[in-house]
C-alpha cells in the first residue's frame, strides 16, 4: 500500500481532509497517526496522519493502529504526567508549554507560561496543588513512588533562597531580643527548608507546632529572656518604623514647632488659635484645637519589632 501523508490542526481534521483527498471512509481506509496536534507557547505543531486505502488482505488481517509516537500507545510514567498536565491546563485555560526535564529516580517536569501567577499561585500552592495532582497520576499502577517534581520559571530555586535567608535573618532576630520568634503556616517541603538552614545553627533550634494545614516553625534561642511570653509573629517585621516614630518625633518639638511663643505648647498637648485663623490665647478668646494623642502614634509605630525587616 501506498500512504499519503495529510497535517491538520488535529487528527481528526487531518484524517477527514486525507479521506476526502483520497476518496474512501474510514473503513475501508487504513490510517496511521504519526503525530497529534499540539499547542506551544509560541506557535503550535500540526497532527500529522498517514492514509492508504485497504485491500482486501489488509481488510481481513488489520490489526489495531500503533502509534508512531508514545501518544495513544505504551507512554513512561513521566510522559503519561506530561499529557495529564497539558490537558488539565487546556481545563485551566491557561497557556502553558510542560517539559519533562528528567526521568530517572525522580520525574522532573518545568513549566513555561507567560501567566505565572495562575500556575504559582501565593507561596506556590497552586503549583503545590498540581505537582500533588501529577505525582498521583506519575504512580498509578506502581508498587514504588516515586517522587514528581514540577517546577515553574525557577520558582522552587528562587523560593528555597529566600526562604534561606529569611531563617538566618529571624534566627540573628531572635538571639538579639531573646524572644521565640513563629512563622507563618507553610507546607512541608517548605519547613523542611527552614529546619534545614538552621540545623547547625549553635543559637537557635528550630520547632513545628500546629496542625495541617496550619503546620508552623517556631525558632527558639538558646537564651530565652521570658518564658512565659507568646512567640513574637515573624510578620510584624513588615511593618519597620511605622508612621508612629516620626509622629512621636515629631510631637516632641521636632516640626510642629512655630513661630515665637505661640510655637510651644501649651498644658496638656493643646496649641491655642484665634477664630480668624491668628494664634492667641485663652485669654483673648482663642479656639481650642486637640494635637493628635500621642499614645496612638507610639503604639502604632513600635510593635515590638525594633524596625527590623522579615
Amino acid at each position: 500500500m501506498e500512504y499519503t501523508q495529510f497535517t491538520g490542526k488535529t487528527v481528526d481534521e487531518a484524517i477527514e481532509t486525507g479521506l476526502q483527498e483520497l476518496g474512501l471512509t474510514k473503513e475501508n481506509a487504513d490510517i496511521r497517526v504519526l503525530e497529534e496536534g499540539k499547542k506551544k507557547l509560541f506557535g503550535s505543531i500540526k497532527a500529522r496522519v498517514e492514509i492508504a486505502p485497504k485491500t482486501v488482505e489488509t481488510a481481513e488481517t488489520a490489526e489495531p493502529v500503533v502509534c508512531a509516537q508514545p501518544v495513544c500507545g505504551d507512554l513512561t510514567d513521566g510522559e503519561r504526567t506530561v499529557v495529564f498536565l497539558e490537558g488539565l491546563f487546556k481545563l485551566l485555560k491557561v497557556t502553558a508549554c510542560t517539559e519533562l526535564v528528567s526521568e530517572g529516580e525522580k520525574v522532573e517536569i518545568n513549566v513555561t507560561t507567560t501567566d505565572t501567577n495562575s500556575v504559582i499561585g501565593k507561596h506556590g500552592a497552586m503549583l503545590d496543588a498540581i505537582q500533588t495532582l501529577a505525582g498521583a497520576v506519575a504512580n498509578t499502577g506502581r508498587e514504588e513512588y516515586k517522587r514528581v517534581v514540577v517546577d515553574c520559571e525557577n520558582y522552587r530555586e528562587n523560593r528555597e533562597a529566600t526562604l534561606n535567608k529569611l531563617a538566618e535573618n529571624l534566627a540573628q532576630k531572635a538571639v538579639r531580643m531573646k524572644r521565640k520568634i513563629r512563622l507563618e503556616a507553610m507546607n512541608p517541603y517548605e519547613r523542611r527548608i527552614i529546619h534545614s538552614a538552621l540545623s547547625e545553627h549553635e543559637e537557635v533550634k528550630t520547632v513545628s507546632e500546629g496542625k495541617e494545614p496550619n503546620r508552623y516553625i517556631v525558632i527558639v534561642p538558646n537564651e530565652v529572656e521570658d518564658e512565659s511570653l507568646p512567640p513574637m509573629m515573624a510578620r510584624n517585621d513588615r511593618r519597620g518604623g511605622g508612621r508612629g516614630h516620626d509622629r512621636r518625633r515629631d510631637n516632641r518639638g521636632g516640626r510642629s514647632s512655630g513661630r515665637g511663643n505661640s510655637g510651644k505648647r501649651g498644658n496638656g498637648g493643646y496649641k491655642k488659635y484665634n477664630r480668624d485663623g491668628g494664634k492667641g490665647s485663652p485669654a483673648t478668646g482663642g479656639t481650642t484645637m486637640k494635637k493628635s494623642n500621642d499614645f496612638f502614634g507610639i503604639f502604632l509605630g513600635n510593635s515590638g519589632n525594633n524596625g527590623d525587616e522579615e
